[in-house]
């Protein structure tokens, strides 16, 4: 695990610990601190002590045990709204808040008959979605006025106002101070899922990458090789000097592909335009390609970022290669220019016989994604036997540093 991950995991550990205390365990305090008092008080009849003691312990064990269902790590992880609960544990809990709110309502304890119905009220509104829980809450609201007002007008004790009020608001109070940390701890496990989220599609974007710049380094190589090779394979009875040059020729391509793969392993390998250009005029030649390269005017070093200059290197690497490949060209033109602020590429030569942007493989169409991607544009279309391939990008900025798997995936 790297250390990042460490971090983000011990941050929502330590706020899931602290949404625990916050919730559940500032709510179980709170029913031991109204009910206990009354409990302990020697005017209140044995009668109504004990069941409302009983009746304590079964809601804050119960209601503790609900609330901390949302902040299981799985919940979390998974981003899964909480199952609701099995019928009768919300039967055992609404018994005991029954009898939580009925015995201190029989002696007019206003302020205390309606802290276990509001703590139900928002543990059952845990588990619904937003719009039956705001008609819950809406509907408990109302509801928490009418037993306190009942009981009030009944005995005429001249507190209406305060029976009717208080509990309402008793409730509108507990809902606000339970489900806004729940639903604080919710945006978290969201949050860290979309970072991990993130974190996985770098790398899966960085493989991709990663094997398309495998797929342009084997492909143009193997191609050269095999040109070289049926060279070779056709002089070596008439010119088997000549022959012998191209097989050295393989040999060292062989040892090239071999170092630029390892090179592209380790990430450290940079296709640059220059050497691509330079290249495709020599492969081409061996071909029997008539190759015209135009590089008007030459773009700077320190002009050009080093992701610019590899993307275009890509791009003459892949069309060289649709030449050798896709057609029996005799002639070929290669045209570098700076145009403004950004760098124009053109790749063109004739005897086309087959769509390149067709085959297997990433090809064109991948080129033109990550140019894309980069604020460029890659295009190709083919006019008669002609086929051109034409790609512009930004000049960029030459400290650019290379993008690599390691440093995504940190």
């Amino acid at each position: 695990m790297r250390d990042g991950e460490s971090e983000r995991g011990a941050g929502l550990t330590g706020f899931r610990r602290l949404t625990w205390w916050t919730v559940p365990g500032t709510t179980v305090c709170l029913l031991v601190l109204f009910y206990g008092e009354w409990v302990l008080d020697p005017d209140v009849p044995a009668l109504a002590r004990v069941p409302v003691a009983l009746a304590l312990v079964v809601d804050a064990v119960v209601g503790a045990a609900l609330l901390g269902r949302p902040l299981s790590p799985s919940a979390a992880a998974d981003g899964v709204h909480p199952p609701r609960p099995p019928r009768h544990v919300l039967v055992v809990l609404v018994a005991a808040t029954v009898v939580l709110a009925a015995l201190p309502l029989a002696r007019r304890a206003y302020e205390l008959w309606a802290v276990a119905p509001a703590v139900t009220t928002a543990v059952c509104a845990t588990f619904l979605r937003p719009s039956h829980r705001r008609a819950l809450l809406a509907g408990a609201v109302l509801l928490a006025m009418l037993p306190g007002a009942a009981v009030s007008l009944a005995a005429g004790d001249g507190e209406f106002a305060y029976a009717a009020l208080f509990p309402a608001g008793l409730v509108a109070f507990t809902a606000w101070t339970v489900l806004g940390p729940l639903w604080a701890w919710n945006i978290a496990g969201r949050l860290d899922r979309a970072r991990r989220l993130e974190a996985e599609l770098a790398v899966r974007d960085e493989r991709l990458r990663f094997a398309a710049d495998l797929h342009d380094i084997q492909g143009h190589h193997l191609q050269v090789i095999a040109l070289k090779s049926e060279l070779a394979a056709r002089l070596v009875e008439r010119d088997p000097a000549r022959a012998a040059a191209e097989m050295r020729e393989v040999q060292q391509l062989s040892a090239d592909a071999l170092r630029d793969t390892r090179a592209v392993v380790r990430g450290y390998r940079r296709t640059t335009l220059d050497d691509e250009i330079a290249n495709a005029g020599k492969v081409l030649a061996a071909a029997g390609i008539d190759t015209r390269t135009s590089l008007e005017p030459a773009a700077p070093a320190g002009d050009m970022a080093d992701g610019t200059r590899h993307l275009l290197g890509l791009v003459v690497r892949e069309a060289t290669t649709n030449v050798l490949r896709h057609s029996r060209a005799r002639y070929a033109e290669i045209d570098h220019r700076i145009t403004g602020d950004r760098a124009r590429l053109r790749v063109a030569n004739d005897g086309a016989d087959e769509y390149p942007g067709a085959g297997d493989g990433t090809g064109l169409t991948s080129l033109a994604e990550r140019l894309r991607a980069a604020d460029g544009e890659l295009t190709w279309h083919r006019d008669g036997d002609r086929f051109e391939v034409t790609a512009t990008l930004p000049l960029g900025r030459a400290d650019a540093p290379p993008e690599t798997l390691k440093e995504v995936a940190r």
